[in-house]
């Protein structure tokens, strides 16, 4: 039970860290085509995340990729219930990666109208339907005796799920816009200075609703837990310090706030995985759903040699490439140091 447990926070950390990190490169596929008028603008804007977003994906693999070894029956009932949902995500993770490949490869702006527009539907797609996934397993779906999901397509859509995917989408855009404030000059960091102000009261209010709701979902009443009041801090900060300039406090902010989102709700789902709206005998858990011990003791040895050596790579990645974009500048390595 001790693995099974390690195996579910190490989970968690996981998906945690593909909301963290990709939720400002999403933020910028939403926003880059708002943050600038022309095209010499918008190459600066996704200039910012193109050394980035790929690596970032992985956080998404290598998190699923877990739930499949350590607890398959999970997997399974997920993969297969949220079939549809998932290949949406799938669909704006292609469209977001062939919009990087294929924008620039003609001049017409027809053409860089078309891949602008795909980057911005697949930057919807992916945090809105994997928020409706990720709220459907505290709410509960339809699942029955057997662990297979028993419901349809429109049993996934709860209230409290939808809702779940629109604070992600603005999570990101809150996120995604300080980040180009960040790494952009000129008019298009003053865009997304504005703009990071505007979105910043809606987010703020998103998360404030959203942390209750959750706890109340998970049957542990309307007080928000210690972590559920810290990202409550931390929302009321990151959008105070949007506002009064502060934007690598506020970045920082922004960062733990999707951080402690997210945990929040894997802390008020375990030891629950997926809670089923049928019967409450019919939960996948930590307990019936993990792997066998073996296999987690072998799992927790590779995770425990590997895991630093990502994490070291990946940074050094970021402290490569964290340089501000200048708008009609053809080399992003030779940008200027951000400030």
């Amino acid at each position: 039970m001790a693995l099974a447990t390690f195996w579910f926070i190490l989970t968690a950390v996981l998906w945690t860290g593909f909301f963290v990190l990709e939720g400002f490169d999403l933020g910028v596929g939403l926003l880059h085509t708002v943050v600038a008028r022309d095209d010499a603008g918008r190459r600066a804007a996704i200039g910012t995340i193109g050394p980035l977003w790929d690596g970032n994906e992985v956080w998404l693999i290598v998190a699923a990729a877990a739930m499949f070894a350590a607890f398959p029956g999970w997997y399974a009932t997920l993969f297969s219930g949220y079939y549809l949902v998932l290949v949406l995500v799938l669909v704006g993770l292609i469209l977001r990666g062939v919009s990087f490949e294929f924008r620039d490869k003609a001049e017409r702006s027809s053409w860089r109208t078309v891949w602008d527009t795909t980057l911005t539907v697949g930057s919807l797609l992916v945090p809105f339907f994997l928020g409706v996934m990720l709220g459907g397993m505290l709410h509960g779906i339809p699942i029955g005796q057997d662990q297979e999901f028993s419901g349809n397509f429109g049993d996934l859509f709860s209230g409290y799920a939808v809702f779940t995917g629109l604070t992600l989408v603005l999570l990101c855009l809150l996120h995604g816009a300080v980040f180009l404030t960040l790494r952009t000059t000129g008019t298009v960091r003053g865009r997304a200075r504005l703009l990071a102000r505007r979105i910043a009261p809606f987010t703020a209010l998103a998360v404030l609703a959203f942390l209750p709701w959750t706890h109340s979902t998970a049957g542990k009443g309307v007080l928000p837990s210690i972590m559920q009041l810290i990202a409550v801090l931390l929302v009321i900060s990151a959008a105070w310090l949007v506002t009064s300039g502060h934007e690598g406090w506020a970045f920082t902010a922004t960062t733990l706030t999707i951080a402690t989102c997210v945990l929040s709700v894997f802390v008020d789902l375990y030891p629950h995985l997926i809670v089923s709206s049928t019967n409450q005998a019919y939960d996948i858990t930590v307990s019936n759903a993990a792997s066998g011990n073996y296999a987690l003791k072998v799992m927790s040895v590779v995770a425990i040699v590997l895991l630093p050596v990502v994490l070291v790579y990946q940074g050094w990645t970021y402290h490569v490439f964290w340089r501000r974009v200048s708008p009609g500048q053809p080399d992003t390595g030779a940008a200027q140091p951000a400030e």
